[in-house]
């Protein structure tokens, strides 16, 4: 019992941190598609 009480508030907390390091990523466009456009133009 008393490892739940010591590891489940440092597993959310680590979570919540990657999830508003995930989210900060992608609002700066860094998951953005810059090599499909290019050759999206050449096949049409």
């Amino acid at each position: 019992m008393n490892a739940i009480v010591f590891l489940l508030p440092i597993a959310l907390v680590l979570g919540a941190i990657f999830a508003f390091l995930f989210l900060k990523a992608v609002r700066a466009g860094q998951f953005d598609d810059l090599d499909d456009p290019p050759t999206r133009m050449l096949k049409d």
